[in-house]
């Protein structure tokens, strides 16, 4: 069998910038400031212009960007947040840790992200926020949302953690709600070489108050005015991320062109792959595709040495820690059809042209089989 292609490889894109990375790690440890220092300071504001944002705030993973967000959007328990099941459980459990109480909207059969029209319906008293995830980096319908939330007089937090340079008309995920939450692990597009995350804003009392929260609550050092947490980004893995950012919109486009590739593979075909957009830029963080006969698809890659995943085995209300226990879970017909069909393949920017025409004859060759 043909040596594995895995479906994600965070160590070679390491390897592809390894000189680079060494330098940026050796920098931090020679200056000897290890947490909250001068390579955060500059990853922020560059990280914010990349996006065109006017704040953004480094924390210690995508999950407290999360927390951190929400609760700097005013969310208290009690509180209700209107998500979907069809993401990371990362996000359930960030609105759970806030204190507040999910409540799970279906998705759209082409986005696979939140449908607008199905938040209206579960919209209730104690209903404060919307969080729409960019799944898989695709751009969840902001416009339609952000309708829906203004006239609830909702605040719109917004997932990212899929989503780094995805865009709508050429606004950036994470500046249309807000606030936002990225996560830097180590196989996002723009991944550090541990954990990381950032929240994103354009309010100045927002950005104020993740801040203080990430550190005890402080506004000076030792005193903590509010109560806080302990949630920072520290100097290493800042500086890996401003060097990894120099090449991320290169490495999307390289993401968009082995997505090209497999589209090309799987038509007339009964493999569906991702709804392209006019207008709208998919991050491709991940390829995960549509199959009514999945299990064959994957053990047919599986013998061609291609790695493939489930992103993710099922969703989060079928999860035990939340099976039938959150407002919602009874109407979500479109979400799982859609776990019964997905598989990802393998979705990384140094894949060689031979490995991307290697999967693409697998999965063209699994069709001409079957």
């Amino acid at each position: 069998m043909p040596e594995t292609i895995p479906v994600a490889n965070p160590q070679a894109q390491f390897l592809a910038h390894e000189a680079a990375l060494r330098n940026a790690i050796d920098r931090v440890l020679t200056r000897g400031r290890y947490i909250m220092g001068e390579e955060v300071a500059h990853f922020e504001h560059e990280f914010a212009a990349f996006l065109n944002a006017r704040f953004c705030i480094g924390v210690a993973s995508g999950t407290d960007a999360l927390i951190l967000a929400l609760k700097a959007c005013g969310i208290v328990p009690g509180d209700e947040v209107i998500t979907t099941s069809h993401s990371a459980v990362a996000t359930i459990a960030a609105i759970e840790l806030a204190g507040a109480t999910p409540v799970f909207a279906d998705i759209e059969p082409d986005t696979r992200c939140l449908s607008p029209q199905a938040l209206a319906p579960l919209i209730s008293e104690r209903t404060r926020a919307v969080l729409p995830v960019h799944i898989y980096g695709q751009p969840a319908a902001m416009e339609e949302i952000l309708s829906v939330a203004r006239r609830f007089n909702l605040k719109v937090i917004e997932d990212c953690a899929q989503a780094h340079g995805a865009a709508i008309g050429g606004k950036k995920a994470g500046t249309w709600g807000d606030a936002a939450a990225f996560s830097f692990y180590p196989t996002k597009n723009l991944g550090a070489l541990g954990d990381g995350g950032a929240v994103v804003t354009g309010s100045p009392e927002i950005a104020a108050a993740v801040r203080e929260t990430r550190e005890y609550g402080w506004r000076e050092r030792y005193v903590s005015s509010v109560a806080g947490m302990n949630s920072r980004l520290d100097e290493i893995q800042a500086a890996v991320l401003r060097e990894k950012l120099h090449h991320l919109t290169q490495d999307n486009d390289r993401r968009r062109e082995i997505a090209r590739t497999y589209a090309l593979a799987i038509e007339d075909s009964p493999i569906v792959g991702p709804s392209i957009f006019p207008g709208t830029t998919h991050a491709m963080h991940l390829y995960v595709v549509e199959c009514e006969r999945r299990n064959s698809l994957r053990d047919y890659l599986h013998k061609a040495g291609i790695g493939t995943a489930f992103h993710y085995p099922c969703a989060i209300h079928q999860q035990p820690a939340y099976d039938n226990r959150i407002r919602g879970c009874r109407d979500l017909k479109n979400t799982e059809a859609f776990y019964r069909r997905l598989l990802s393949l393998p979705m990384y920017p140094e894949l060689t042209d031979a490995e991307v025409e290697r999967i693409g004859d697998a999965l063209r060759q699994w069709n001409s089989d079957t």
